[in-house]
């Protein structure tokens, strides 16, 4: 792998318009990816997923060079249907478009990002390699007082041209004093075993208020792993929704620092897998201030052979006094090949604090389903029904009403 790396690396920056500074900057980064390589079982945050070995078995050898010169017919009917929106659409990795039809230019602005920094404290290899080949990084930032109007979807959409690829992508959020934004990630793919890289860098000012929701719903047999950092001040609220179904292997880390009093931080989701799908949610709450809370409740639905995992951390700083913290795993095995594994972590270093956690998995109750034919409905019927009501009650968690009702539509619970 050393050797195609750097060739492709070389390739990059050839056809880039990156300075010379900005050059060294990223091959500072390369050289600790190679040294580091992809994780591996080793390293505690990746014992339940070794990507190394997924990408070495599902993929084989991976090309890290894209031509970002062609450019791609933007496909309108990959466009969510029902739901007035603002779009940023990436196409195999290159921003194609930029639409925020629905806002008020003067309070947005939008920035090419030229110097990458890597803020974050913990090593991360796959970071390592996001700066490394990020082509292009946009900056949005949100003024004072503004609240969008519409959602705004980024669409990651991948076709057949591309095979094997290492995709790599970033976008960075500034939400100043008192503004807010509902953030929609879509993936819709039709490529074939690549793998996509994604991080996400959030900054919430004093009573800023970001909703972001993931969506990945469509089957496909594409690699992802997608990091989330936010860094939240005073009265601020973040609230995170996963639904995790549609690829092969699907890794989502939420790394959220509450570094405000009353600073607020939600991370609810869904996993919903069929067929030797293997996802993961790993999150980390830092309460950081005082009178901080969060609230993480994740449900999982699998079927054959699938794997689902959820890491989930809180940590309370000893200034952190007043922390409320609070998280909940369930799971319901469809097949005895199925497997669900938690690790939830308390690490508290204040006194005056209300943390707990907790986790069960199980299959669905069979008197439950025996009730349920006894009034008329079929096996299928009943499963489906105890199915749905499980999972409902992270859906409820939605608090934006438009955005609920689109995701019930896409599971398919009726009202």
């Amino acid at each position: 792998m050393t050797e195609q790396i750097k060739i492709d690396f070389e390739k990059t920056i050839k056809n880039s318009t990156f300075s010379e500074s900005d050059t060294e900057f990223k091959k500072g980064f390369l050289d600790k990816f190679i040294a580091e390589g992809f994780p591996n079982r080793k390293l505690e945050n990746w014992k339940f997923s070794d990507i190394n070995q997924i990408i070495q078995k599902k993929i084989g050898e991976l090309s890290f060079y894209n031509d970002y010169s062609l450019s791609n017919k933007i496909d309108t009917s990959t466009f969510i249907d029902g739901l007035e929106h603002n779009k940023i659409v990436f196409i195999n990795g290159k921003v194609e478009k930029i639409d925020f039809i629905f806002e008020d230019k003067d309070q947005i602005e939008i920035n090419e990002v030229s110097k990458l920094k890597d803020k974050l404290e913990n090593n991360n290899s796959l970071i390592d390699l996001n700066n490394a080949f990020t082509n292009k990084s946009y900056k949005i930032l949100v003024k004072e007082n503004y609240s969008f109007n519409k959602p705004l979807i980024v669409y990651h959409i991948s076709n057949n041209k591309i095979k094997s690829k290492n995709i790599n992508l970033r976008l960075e959020f500034e939400l100043k004093q008192n503004s807010s934004l509902r953030l929609i990630d879509f993936f819709n793919d039709k490529s074939e075993k690549n793998f996509m890289n994604i991080f996400y860098n959030f900054d919430l000012k004093k009573d800023a208020i970001l909703k972001n929701y993931k969506i990945d719903k469509i089957q496909n047999n594409n690699i992802k792993y997608s990091f989330n950092n936010i860094d939240q001040d005073e009265n601020s609220v973040s609230e995170t929704f996963i639904l995790s179904a549609g690829s092969d292997f699907l890794k989502n880390e939420i790394n959220c620092n509450l570094n405000g009093k009353y600073s607020s931080a939600f991370v609810n989701g869904i996993f919903s897998l069929m067929n030797s799908q293997q996802h993961e949610v790993r999150t980390t709450i830092n309460h950081l201030s005082k009178n901080t809370k969060s609230y993480q409740l994740i449900k999982s639905v699998l079927g054959k052979e699938s794997k689902a995992v959820y890491q989930g951390k809180i940590f309370v700083n000893s200034t952190a006094q007043k922390t409320d913290g609070y998280q909940l795993s369930k799971a319901i095995l469809l097949d005895k090949s199925s497997e669900f594994n938690a690790k939830p972590e308390l690490e508290i270093y204040a006194d005056d604090v209300k943390c707990s956690h907790g986790s069960a998995s199980g299959s669905l109750d069979e008197n439950s389903i025996f009730y349920l034919m006894s009034r008329g409905l079929s096996y299928q019927q009943s499963k489906e029904l105890l199915i749905n009501g499980f999972v409902l009650d992270v859906i409820e968690k939605i608090t934006d009403t438009e955005i609920k009702d689109l995701v019930k539509s896409m599971i398919g619970l009726k009202e």
